[in-house]
C-alpha cells in the first residue's frame, strides 16, 4: 500500500474524518505531487524539502489562489507528513517552521432569533417522513450545536430517550453528551415513528436516513438548511455550520458562560469557542447603552 493510500485510511478509520475531508486532502497531496514532477523531477514527497514546498506556494499565490486556500492545502501537506512522522518514515517535517499566510478574518453572521422562529414556527413542512426529519435536523442544529459530520454519523444506539441525552462522537474521536429539550425529545418521537414504516433500511445504525433508506450525505445535510433558510434569510452564507455559530451566539446571548458553550461545542480550548463572542457582545453593548446611567445624560 503506497503511503497516499494509507493516510487516506489513517484519517477516516483513526481520525475520524468525513469523506469529504479525505477526498480534499488526498487531491491537495496529488496536486503537489504533480507540482514536484513538473518542477523539480521529483515524485516522492517523503523527500521533500521546505524549498520545494516554498516554490510552490509562491506558484499558488502567483495563481491568484486566496491565502486562505494555500493555507488549507498547506493543512493537508502537514497533517500527511505528521502521519510519516508518526510511522517514523521520516525524521523531521519540511514544514516545521512553516507559518501560515494572513488571512482577513472573515465574519460569520448567526441567524437572528426572528429567522429562527419563522423557519420552526412558520414555514410548511411537508407531510410524512421528509419533512418531520428535515424539522428535527434543523432544530437539532440549533439546539445542540453538533456538526454537521456529527448530525450525519449519529447511530441510533446513542439516542438516549429515558435520559434526553445525545452522544455525539466529534473530532479526534473525543465523545461528549449533549442534552435534548422536551420539544426535541417529542420530536424524536414523531420521527422514530415514521422511520420504521420505511420501506427499506439499509443503514439501521444511522438515526437520520435519507427515504430510500440510507444515511444522509454532506451535500444533502448542506442543501437542507440552504433550502429552508432561503425563505426567511437574506443572509449570505446559510449552512450548518452557521447554524451551530447561531447555538452559541444565542446562548452567549442570553447568559451562558464561556467554558459551558466550549464543552457543548466540543472544542479543546477557550481560544476557538472566542469567534462566537462577537454578536453577544453587540447585544451587550445595546445592553449597556440603554442601561448605563451615564448614556441618559
Amino acid at each position: 500500500m503506497n503511503n497516499l493510500k494509507a493516510f487516506e485510511e489513517y484519517l477516516q478509520l483513526e481520525k475520524n474524518y468525513s469523506q469529504h475531508t479525505v477526498t480534499a486532502y488526498g487531491n491537495d497531496l496529488l496536486f503537489f505531487q504533480e507540482f514536484l514532477k513538473n518542477n523539480f523531477d521529483q515524485e516522492l514527497l517523503e523527500d521533500v524539502n521546505y524549498s520545494m514546498i516554498r516554490t510552490w506556494i509562491v506558484s499558488l499565490v502567483d495563481g491568484g489562489i486566496s491565502n486562505s486556500s494555500v493555507n488549507r492545502k498547506i493543512a493537508s501537506l502537514k497533517a500527511f507528513y505528521k502521519f510519516l512522522l508518526k510511522t517514523k518514515q521520516i525524521e523531521s517535517s519540511p514544514l516545521l517552521k512553516h507559518k501560515s499566510l494572513k488571512t482577513p478574518k472573515k465574519l460569520q453572521i448567526p441567524f437572528s432569533e426572528n429567522e429562527l422562529d419563522k423557519v420552526l414556527n412558520d414555514l410548511k413542512f411537508p407531510d410524512g417522513f421528509e419533512g418531520i426529519r428535515d424539522k428535527l435536523i434543523i432544530d437539532l442544529f440549533y439546539t445542540t450545536g453538533v456538526r454537521r459530520t456529527e448530525l450525519i454519523h449519529l447511530r441510533m444506539q446513542n439516542v438516549d430517550l429515558q435520559n434526553d441525552t445525545l452522544k455525539v462522537l466529534g473530532k479526534r474521536n473525543k465523545e461528549r453528551i449533549l442534552p435534548i429539550v422536551p420539544v426535541i425529545a417529542n420530536q424524536i418521537k414523531v420521527y422514530l415513528s415514521e422511520r420504521v414504516q420505511l420501506e427499506s433500511i439499509k443503514d439501521s445504525d444511522y438515526f437520520f436516513l435519507l427515504l430510500k433508506g440510507v444515511k444522509l450525505n454532506d451535500s444533502f445535510v448542506y442543501r437542507l438548511i440552504n433550502y429552508y433558510f432561503s425563505n426567511v434569510s437574506e443572509k449570505v452564507k446559510k449552512s450548518p455550520h452557521i447554524l451551530r455559530h447561531t447555538f452559541a451566539t444565542h446562548l452567549l446571548n442570553n447568559g451562558a458562560d464561556l467554558n459551558s458553550v466550549k464543552e457543548l461545542l466540543g472544542h479543546a480550548s477557550l481560544a476557538s469557542t472566542q469567534v462566537y463572542t462577537h454578536s453577544s457582545l453587540s447585544e451587550l453593548k445595546k445592553i449597556y447603552e440603554h442601561a448605563h446611567p451615564r448614556n441618559k445624560k
